[in-house]
């Protein structure tokens, strides 16, 4: 692994207002992630960096002045990260996420945490604090032999013991399951194992639209030979037929766990304490429009 460039950088404002539809504003206490997610749609950001290094190869750590009056924002909703991970291992260091949860502390937001990182138990005192929040681990895997060919995050099982942590602290959790690997992705498994401690089970599907796309493709030629012409059909003659198929296997599936299965809502407000309600963001308009009619 190459090794990291770490800067620190002075911004103006931690708060950006979001294109996301789940809130009104995005907080990326740093540029860059270390996690080095190969399927990584956030290296688009590299464009923005003058980074000559490789997406994955620097983090810029972000120092902010706190903000004046933070009540302003009570009743907003907040996403932690977008395009970065809010616990990688520089948080460790420089707590720059810690610093924003310290200075957003007692203020009514709808605060989101996306993470792939059990740093976010350092925490778990300042985030039962805030009325409104829940904290989302991304798990696309049970193999902890993919998940380190994939990313150098944590390890599944750290990941899948810290959202059973602050599930029994009584934070709403969500298990992100994404991207989707197309046969490589056991999504029933996934859910079988997490579907007790966490609220809510996000599903979203690989997307191959960005610069990644030859680097996912020679590793399943090479990985997963009996799978590549699946990919083929998807990922270059725009195939789409899995995707139904799968959306419909498993809208059954979770229906007879007894669970609630939606398309595209994320509107439920969940308590720590209700079984999770699992929504699939399929993104492709096909897959809607099929989804739509179950």
């Amino acid at each position: 692994m190459n090794e990291l460039t770490i800067k620190q950088v002075r911004v103006k404002s931690i708060l950006t207002k979001s294109n996301l539809p789940v809130s009104d504003f995005s907080v990326n206490p740093y540029v860059g992630c270390p996690h080095a997610c190969k399927y990584c749609y956030a290296s688009f950001m590299k464009r923005f960096t003058n980074h000559a290094e490789d997406w994955g190869a620097f983090v810029d750590v972000k120092f902010w002045d706190d903000i004046k009056n933070p009540q302003k924002f009570a009743g907003k909703s907040i996403f932690m990260s977008s395009v970065t991970d809010p616990y990688n291992p520089q948080e460790e260091t420089f707590k720059r996420t810690r610093a924003f949860l310290e200075n957003f502390r007692g203020v009514d937001v709808h605060l989101s945490i996306q993470t792939k990182s059990d740093l976010v138990l350092r925490d778990a005192d300042l985030i039962c604090k805030f009325p409104n929040v829940r904290v989302g681990f991304s798990i696309n895997t049970l193999d902890e032999n993919f998940q380190a060919d994939m990313d150098n995050a944590a390890s599944i099982s750290r990941r899948i013991n810290a959202m059973k942590t602050l599930h029994e602290r009584g934070v709403v959790t969500t298990c992100f399951i994404s991207p989707i690997f197309p046969a490589i992705t056991d999504v029933k498994a996934i859910i079988a194992a997490v579907k007790d401690f966490c609220n809510l089970i996000w599903l979203e599907n690989l997307n191959l639209r960005g610069n990644f796309k030859p680097t996912i493709l020679a590793y399943v030629r090479e990985k997963y030979p009996q799978h590549f012409p699946l990919y083929e059909a998807i990922y270059q003659r725009g195939d789409m037929s899995y995707w139904r198929e799968l959306a419909d296997e498993l809208k059954v599936y979770v229906e007879g766990l007894g669970l609630d299965y939606r398309v595209n809502d994320d509107s439920q407000k969940k308590s720590a304490d209700s079984p999770p309600t699992v929504v699939n963001f399929f993104h492709h308009n096909q897959i809607r429009k099929s989804a739509v009619k179950l």
